[in-house]
């Protein structure tokens, strides 16, 4: 078993010196082929940087998917005293949120289900997802491409590192955020500040509508359920001059669409006040405004009646399964494969005080607990075998 521990922490360690960004995973998609071929696996490109593959048991049975996500960041690596000998050796580029690891993880298991395979009945499909870190995502093209059709589950599993090492969080129903983007021009009347009689100024709408926008959505969605930022305000040229316009770009996450739905809304409101408040009859046409909402990753939905199974499994064999952790505000386009089969997504912690590793997700000094590797492998191995011997217990 050491050698085969040995072998999944060099898969990773190689992915992590190699990292590529959303649908540039060319050399990373050509790693995965050549360690499939080497395992006697079929595989095909999806998705253009992507590769499905299949492992056939000794007979007819249900089929289940297993889906690593497989691109990297925009973010330069630091050196630290675990990476010495892994770092990315592509600058400005880095493994940063644990997909090398996720690679790593379902080659692991695509090689213990290649070498069992006369030991179960039905299909295990492997799907390596390129691009899950820029919406729209790789997942829609996975699904477009005929990546899911004719299975009858799915699972995944994300590293993070804000849990601690080996901890297996699940929870059926919504577990992670749905993402979405917005974007709100106001058009005023420029002019000098001289004189403010023959300016309406867009940069006191936007701030006004900055100020009101949270207070009038927690009216309506309980500040536990979404979360709401901006990031970029830009305006004007010229210190002693009213611009013409206004640009606010932001986003917002929550766990119902319902609520996204309220929000949207409650943007329109402001702003629909706000050009009846600021109006003037002397003044055509202004003031105006343009929002625009884009809708990212929908809210990740684990099947209950799947988790409710694999809880019940994972708790026999690990020692610590949480089933009631809260919902998280990051999004995963995992969710698209969760709104067409019924299956679960899981996360595994690796934050490891005395190893050093504390940094979180996205960190340029990010890095994991490699024990979570195997930890990882057992967890979905575990839950794809039982699936394939009793998928009565996970499916309506």
């Amino acid at each position: 078993m050491q050698s085969f521990e040995k072998w999944v922490q060099h898969t990773r360690r190689e992915f992590h010196r190699n990292p590529e960004l959303s649908f540039h995973e060319y050399e990373t998609q050509s790693r995965i082929m050549s360690i499939l071929e080497e395992l006697g696996i079929d595989y095909r490109k999806i998705a253009d940087t992507g590769v499905l593959a299949e492992v056939r048991g000794k007979g007819l049975g249900p089929c289940i998917v297993i889906r690593s996500d497989i691109d990297a960041l925009a973010a330069h690596e630091s050196l630290t005293k675990l990476n010495e000998t892994y770092i990315s050796g592509n600058p400005g580029v880095m493994h940063a949120c644990g997909h090398d690891g996720h690679m790593a993880i379902v080659l692991g298991v695509s090689r213990l289900f290649q070498e069992q395979r006369d030991k179960f009945n039905g299909t295990v499909r492997l799907i390596f997802q390129p691009a899950e870190e820029v919406p729209p995502g790789g997942a829609v093209r996975v699904i477009e491409e005929g990546g899911i059709e004719d299975v009858d589950a799915i699972i995944g599993l994300h590293i993070f590192g804000d849990v601690d090492s080996g901890k297996i969080n699940i929870r059926p129903g919504p577990f992670m955020a749905s993402s979405n983007r917005f974007t709100v021009k106001i058009f005023g009347k420029g002019g000098h500040h001289s004189t403010p009689e023959y300016c309406i100024d867009p940069i006191k709408m936007a701030s006004e509508f900055i100020c009101s926008l949270n207070s009038l959505i927690s009216r309506k969605v309980p500040s536990s359920d979404y979360v709401l930022g901006f990031g970029t305000i830009n305006s004007g040229k010229q210190f002693n001059r009213t611009p013409d316009e206004i640009e606010l770009v932001g986003s917002f996450r929550t766990f119902d669409d319902g609520d996204t739905d309220v929000i949207e809304q409650t943007m329109s409101y402001i702003l629909d006040s706000l050009m009846v408040s600021y109006s003037r009859e002397d003044f055509d046409g202004v003031p105006s405004y343009e929002l625009e909402v884009y809708r990212g990753y929908p809210v990740l939905f684990n099947d209950p009646l799947f988790t409710e199974a694999a809880s019940k499994l994972l708790k026999m064999k690990f020692p610590i399964v949480n089933t009631h952790v809260n919902a998280i505000f990051g999004a995963e386009d995992f969710a698209y494969y969760l709104r067409e089969v019924p299956g679960m997504y899981a996360i595994i912690g690796t934050r490891n005080l005395e190893k050093g590793i504390v940094e979180g997700n996205h960190s340029s000094s990010f890095d994991i607990d490699e024990d979570v590797l195997i930890i990882g492998v057992e967890l979905l191995s575990s839950i794809a075998l039982d699936f394939l011997k009793n998928s009565g217990a996970y499916l309506e």
